[in-house]
């Protein structure tokens, strides 16, 4: 099998904790081919889709720890068929760039893409959440997602509670979450003006959602795989920080799902999968969903290293990969079977 990672440049990666990182390793070590690519390495040649990738020269035996599998791949450039992969992994970070998936558009039909490109443009922001609340939901905190910054300091002022979180519909990592107390709403508006307004004239959406007591506590972030946890772990805020994100100076720790974060995940798992939406961190505070990161989520390593490696979470990942493009190819070898009969009669 031949994996295309289309993500974050390979000289950016954390050696020791990055779950692309992980991915790419137990590819490899399947003896799977694997290139990678940025989304700015695409392009179009005699009407093909291409990518300028770095491809990972295959390895007799495949280190055991991520940093010596990082430092020790030896890497080739080469301008290869997109079409002509198995698989193609994105692990690219936030924002989205719909210039992308136009390029991926002509190959969806020909290789298995995780996560799909339907789904990637339905949930590639914060506003995803939003399908799964309703009139008879309970699942999401309180959200308002506006760019009038009148209406968002009245729902501040009519808030029941002392403190909201607000952050950018589009951040990643943690990156622009703050929280806000009503007890300092005389900053409340150039925080807002911010957030909102851009240098150019344009403006941006931003999100302003109920705080979740015990959030101080930390958060859990959630591992899905084809509508299903696969792994989970409790990311504990920093001492001078709220944000619960490693990226942000949190830590992790083992947790064990409860009985309404199970229900959480046999709720949303069946949309998830309709979606295309193979393999997503969900966020939950509180047995509420906060986020759900579809683009590169991460955490597979903080997973392993908290459970001693009684979880391994991205051989079930390429467990699921394999099994979905042998489906694909038996599909297409079952379609050539039947047209040649057809021509034959």
């Amino acid at each position: 099998m031949n994996i295309c990672f289309i993500m974050y440049p390979w000289d950016t990666i954390d050696p020791e904790n990055d779950t692309s990182l992980a991915l790419i390793k137990e590819c490899v070590k399947r003896d799977h081919g694997v290139a990678m690519c940025t989304p700015a390495n695409l392009t179009i040649r005699d009407s093909v889709t291409n990518a300028f990738c770095n491809v990972i020269t295959r390895m007799e035996k495949t280190p055991s720890t991520l940093k010596a599998f990082y430092n020790k791949a030896k890497l080739r450039e080469e301008m290869l068929p997109l079409a002509g992969f198995d698989a193609i992994f994105f692990r690219a970070n936030p924002p989205l760039d719909p210039i992308m998936l136009n390029f991926l558009d002509s190959v969806k039909d020909d290789v298995f893409i995780v996560n799909s490109l339907e789904g990637m443009r339905e949930a590639n922001n914060k506003l995803y959440t939003a399908a799964f609340g309703d009139a008879h939901s309970n699942i999401i905190p309180n959200t308002h997602v506006s760019k009038n910054k009148t209406y968002l300091v009245n729902q501040i002022k009519e808030s029941k509670a002392d403190k909201m979180i607000l952050k950018p519909l589009n951040g990643f990592g943690g990156s622009g979450v703050i929280l806000i107390e009503k007890s300092a709403m005389s900053n409340i508006n150039s925080l807002l003006d911010f957030y909102i307004t851009n240098g150019d004239g344009s403006s941006n959406y931003v999100i302003l959602q109920d705080y979740i007591e015990g959030a101080d506590q930390g958060d859990v972030r959630i591992l899905m795989l084809n509508g299903e946890a696969v792994g989970a772990m409790k990311r504990i805020p920093g001492s001078d920080d709220h944000r619960s994100n490693v990226s942000a100076g949190g830590s992790v720790q083992k947790h064990t799902l409860s009985k309404a974060e199970k229900a959480l995940c046999k709720q949303i798992g069946p949309k998830l999968v309709k979606d295309g939406l193979y393999f997503v961190g969900i966020d939950v505070i509180g047995g509420k969903l906060v986020e759900v990161n579809v683009m590169s989520p991460g955490g597979i390593t903080y997973i392993n290293k908290v459970y001693k490696s009684k979880i391994k979470v991205e051989e079930r990942v390429i467990d699921f990969l394999e099994s979905k493009v042998v489906d694909q190819l038996q599909a297409f070898d079952r379609r050539v079977r039947l047209r040649k009969t057809v021509e034959d009669a």
